[in-house]
């Protein structure tokens, strides 16, 4: 039996099949261009599975399942898309529409909950029992897999850290609320503080590596290994309260390991070492002790991966 995958971003979908062995018999990756309409991007998702049977030499109807990893929240049970801004998404009957074009089960999972079950299953997670998988990027998502199973709560919504409060009356988030960690923590948020500190004096190296065009997370992480300092108290803020985040579900779910993925987390030790600075200051020690904090290891593949491992059964 055969199983695909699909990661639908706001800018790519990437697609993987695999067999029931989780190994990957072939991929691709092509733009979403949702500008393009609801029913462009969905041709474009069907389109990408087809490639893939056909590049693999697998007929359709070998394939046991599709799932589709999507980005906001869905409901499970009928395949809804509920509210996916970055594809300017509501309520889109996603997996009906994609099982009708290609003639088998289609079912739809939350992107972050498809990452956490690849790196579970597969990744820096493997030998955990009890993890949080969580991406800093553009905005900030988390997935929870506790006695080995994907824990999605009463309403599928269970895993959201990107949108509990760390710092109350805090900047506004694009949810509504004021503090959440995703306005204060993602790549969203430390490029928006590089390009404020940048038009004053204390930000020049900042400026200086964005003449070019915009500020970016990634500008304000070069500034700082550069040394500059507004630069690296950008940083040292937001891995501030990612750390404060991570200490929290530590203490409430006594996680074995936090697995950390997403562009952000590239930005590496500087990143990881906050992070488990504040977990080892804010959680009992016997917690901070069982916890590990760890990079991601399944980089741009966790996503289509993982979508397709639930597709497979995985972490049910």
């Amino acid at each position: 039996m055969y199983y695909i995958g699909i990661d639908l971003g706001g800018t790519k979908i990437a697609s993987m099949l695999i067999n029931s062995e989780y190994e990957v018999l072939a991929r691709l990756t092509v733009p979403t261009r949702h500008e393009e309409g609801e029913q462009s991007v969905i041709g474009r998702i069907t389109g990408s599975a087809q490639h893939l049977c056909d590049s693999a030499s697998v007929e359709m109807r070998q394939v046991g399942r599709v799932c589709v990893g999507s980005p906001g929240p869905i409901i499970r049970q009928s395949g809804m898309v509920l509210d996916a801004p970055n594809l300017g998404w509501k309520n889109v009957a996603l997996a009906p529409l994609v099982s009708n074009a290609l003639g088998v089960p289609v079912i739809v999972e939350n992107d972050a909950n498809a990452a956490a079950v690849a790196e579970n299953l597969l990744g820096a997670g493997k030998a955990s029992r009890n993890m949080m998988y969580i991406t800093v990027s553009t905005g900030v998502g988390g997935g929870l897999v506790l006695d080995r199973r994907l824990y999605r709560g009463s309403g599928g919504a269970a895993g959201e850290i990107g949108h509990t409060t760390v710092l109350p009356n805090g900047p506004l988030c694009g949810c509504g609320n004021r503090g959440c960690l995703e306005a204060l923590a993602s790549g969203t948020a430390i490029a928006r503080r590089g390009q404020e500190i940048a038009h004053r004096p204390a930000g020049r190296g900042i400026a200086q590596l964005a003449v070019d065009g915009p500020v970016t997370a990634m500008t304000v992480a070069e500034a700082a290994r550069r040394g500059d300092r507004a630069a690296t108290a950008i940083l040292r803020d937001a891995f501030e309260y990612l750390g404060i985040a991570v200490a929290n579900a530590a203490n409430l779910l006594n996680l074995d390991t936090v697995v950390i993925g997403g562009g952000v987390a590239g930005i590496g030790d500087m990143l990881f070492d906050s992070v488990r600075y504040e977990v080892r200051a804010r959680t009992f020690a016997f917690v901070a002790e069982q916890c590990k904090i760890v990079p991601a290891s399944l980089g741009a593949d966790s996503g289509a991966l993982g979508a397709a491992c639930c597709a497979a059964g995985a972490c049910a």
